[in-house]
């Protein structure tokens, strides 16, 4: 039985990794050991749970099953492993959170530099992607995502106020185009793109007013995957960016970027922490959580 525990807990990781080599470096043994480990598993079952070419490993009907059904419930075995810390006099424990670049530049790094001077104790792994994260299947304890992307079966807590995106551009950039002033008119203008791989293209941006919604598809010579860049390429003149509001304001307030369209850039809720209904709060998961709580 504890040899079939153990040789689960092996198969799992190499079907989240999708690879022996980075599900070995990840369990500490090495990838010839791991994989006689899935081998004796498959046999003692009588099944194939993974199909494996020269390029890629995936689970078969069988593996996906067991990665559904035995899956969480070694996550839940986990998490009141993990819960068990708060007979401990100090919090602790390896919360993992998948968030955006800008939600932890401006939201979760400004709370955890207060947080963790005081709790040495927990360690914090923070992913910053631009993708959509099915946060139960890659195991991470949270995630942050505008209110309006976070699943109706999750734990929603508000981290920050509602939002507004606004279009800017330079001084130097509008000495050479006229001043959009319909979302329309964003068509025939250099506009610097941002792909999300979650919906596999280019970002469409959105405007709304007086409850009229228009999505515009923009197009230009750049297109980039960090806000941060597209900031500097905005300041250089290349194009017209898309960017959150507190962003952008400091270059505003200098006069180095200029606003425009700003009646048609409508607030959105802004950035939630979420986590699955069934995970237990853990003292350390509390005090996080109490961290970034919104309390404008």
């Amino acid at each position: 039985m504890r040899e079939n525990i153990n040789d689960l807990l092996a198969f799992l990781a190499v079907a989240r990794e999708r690879s022996f080599t980075r599900a070995a470096a990840k369990l500490g043994v090495s990838q010839s050991a791991l994989s006689h480990t899935i081998r004796g598993l498959e046999a003692r079952l009588g099944l194939r749970l993974l199909t494996r070419t020269t390029r890629s490993v995936a689970p078969t009907e069988a593996g996906e099953r067991l990665v559904r059904n035995v899956g969480p419930r070694f996550e839940e075995i986990e998490t009141e492993l993990d819960a068990l810390s708060e007979l401990r006099d100090k919090p602790a424990g390896t919360i993992r959170i998948t968030t955006g670049e800008h939600a932890a530049d401006t939201i979760l790094w400004p709370a955890l530099a207060k947080l963790l001077p005081k709790f040495p104790d927990i360690k914090v792994e923070l992913n910053v992607e631009l993708a959509l994260t099915d946060i139960v299947t890659e195991r991470y304890d949270a995630g942050v995502r505008f209110g309006e992307q976070v699943g109706k079966d999750m734990i929603a807590v508000r981290i920050a106020p509602d939002m507004r995106m606004v279009v800017v551009g330079s001084p130097s950039y509008f000495a050479k185009r006229p001043v959009p002033k319909h979302p329309q008119d964003l068509v025939g203008h250099n506009c610097i793109n941002i792909r999300l791989p979650t919906y596999g293209g280019l970002y469409v941006w959105e405007f709304e007013k007086d409850g009229r919604e228009l999505k515009v598809r923009v197009e230009g010579q750049l297109v980039l995957n960090r806000l941060t860049q597209i900031v500097t390429a905005t300041l250089a003149g290349i194009g017209l960016g898309f960017l959150p509001e507190d962003l952008a304001a400091a270059h505003v307030a200098k006069g180095r970027l200029r606003p425009v369209l700003a009646d048609w850039c409508a607030p959105f809720p802004g950035y939630h922490l979420y986590y699955p209904s069934r995970r237990q709060s853990s003292p350390a998961f509390a005090l996080l959580v109490d961290a970034l709580r919104y309390r404008g």
